[in-house]
């Protein structure tokens, strides 16, 4: 069988971001109901000029830098906030990318879920044809009503991986599990610039079919959860994660400690407490997050990741990391990037939170010039949403 998995990663989040203290003052809410509550110290808010195709594309241009494009066979963007109900947001992502006109171009949505489809996806992909690789995108906006309860949990970014044969970061394992149902606690009428969510029973519905997921992949494997080196988990908000593996590790019989479970989670929050609620991202910064603050090397470790898209599907699954992957990731650059936002005051973000509310409009308008990313959306000329590369990076 022809070993798939990710041969390369790359994320990207907004320029700007919202510090928790400011919320809190102007919400007159205690800054621990954040930051220990929902584990969430700052908030990635994209500008006029920033949305998922400018996510995506920032965040998969050192990945086809560093790739032979003309191998791409396919691009799966994955997203729940995507730009047109017809035309596919890989679409737009296809052209800033200059990827051939051979490529196959599809978005998929099934809330966050959608992320692990497409990496599943674009396995079977290239187990069928080894001789091309699959470019996966997942990049989402979290956006919420102002001073709802879902405000401290918006967020925003991308996160780019390229699937290969013999991936030199991780190799999946072709066995899962899954857990699905038709649930109410997350959906986004097509009329509605918001979701409308039930978060108790979200959180029910997360950790039931985490539970459901992981019952059949260690029932197919002969997999115990105490055999697991890291975990990986979908993360809205960091605290959702670790009360699922709580939860999880006691109904699976694990021999460790509250301690000793709660660090098995631990490298893998630091990107969600600084950038939010990615969405279909999520689970893939929570990976990011292992590869870059991982206390260890990970060669040969086994990791189990949980996808979750509200109502409702869920996967678990497995990857080995592979021997000699910290010289393909970009921990320095990813840390990098985080640290050089800048922060907006509670005017700036009230402006770009109304800028990111697209239903209603009509006609032409622009945008300003605001994003440090290599691309940028300009605004629509004729209801045709335009895309370019920055000013700054025009030669």
């Amino acid at each position: 069988m022809t070993s798939t998995g990710i041969d390369d990663i790359s994320l990207y989040t907004s320029s700007f971001y919202l510090d928790m203290h400011t919320l809190s003052e102007k919400r007159k809410t205690e800054y621990s109901k954040y930051t220990e509550g929902i584990g969430i110290e700052r908030i990635s808010i994209p500008a006029p000029d920033e949305d998922i195709i400018t996510l995506a594309a920032n965040a998969a241009l050192p990945v086809v830098e560093r790739c032979d494009k003309t191998k791409i066979g396919t691009l799966l963007f994955a997203t729940e906030s995507g730009v047109d109900q017809s035309k596919s947001a890989a679409v737009f992502v296809h052209r800033l990318l200059g990827l051939p006109s051979t490529c196959r171009t599809v978005e998929l949505k099934q809330a966050c879920y959608s992320s692990t489809a497409a990496v599943q996806a674009a396995c079977a992909l290239v187990a069928r044809n080894p001789k091309k690789t699959v470019l996966v995108i997942t990049s989402d906006v979290a956006h919420y009503p102002l001073e709802s309860p879902g405000e401290a949990t918006q967020g925003c970014g991308a996160v780019a991986m390229l699937i290969t044969e013999n991936p030199r970061i991780l190799e999946i394992q072709p066995e899962s599990g899954c857990c699905s149902a038709d649930t109410w606690d997350f959906w986004r009428p097509n009329y509605s610039n918001y979701p409308l969510y039930d978060g108790k029973f979200s959180m029910i519905n997360y950790v039931k079919t985490c539970k459901g997921a992981w019952k059949e992949l260690s029932e197919t494997r002969g997999l115990a959860f105490d055999q697991v080196d890291w975990f990986c988990y979908h993360l809205p908000f960091s605290t959702m994660g670790l009360k699922a593996h709580l939860k999880l590790a006691r109904e699976a019989g694990s021999q460790k400690n509250s301690v000793e479970l709660e660090n098995q989670l631990s490298p893998i929050i630091h990107y969600c407490k600084v950038i939010g609620n990615c969405y279909s991202a999520s689970l893939y910064f929570a990976l990011c997050s292992l590869l870059d603050n991982a206390p260890e090397r990970l060669e040969n470790k086994l990791v189990a990741l949980f996808a979750y898209g509200s109502g409702c599907s869920g996967e678990f699954y497995t990857g080995t990391f592979q021997p000699g992957y910290k010289k393909y990731i970009r921990t320095d650059k990813n840390k990098k990037l985080i640290k050089n936002r800048k922060e907006i005051d509670f005017e700036t973000y009230l402006k770009f939170h109304k800028a990111a509310d697209p239903i209603g409009e009509s006609g032409d308008f622009t945008t300003p010039e605001l994003t440090d990313g290599a691309f940028r959306f300009c605004g629509t000329k004729d209801h045709c949403r335009i895309y370019e590369p920055c000013s700054a990076n025009v030669q």
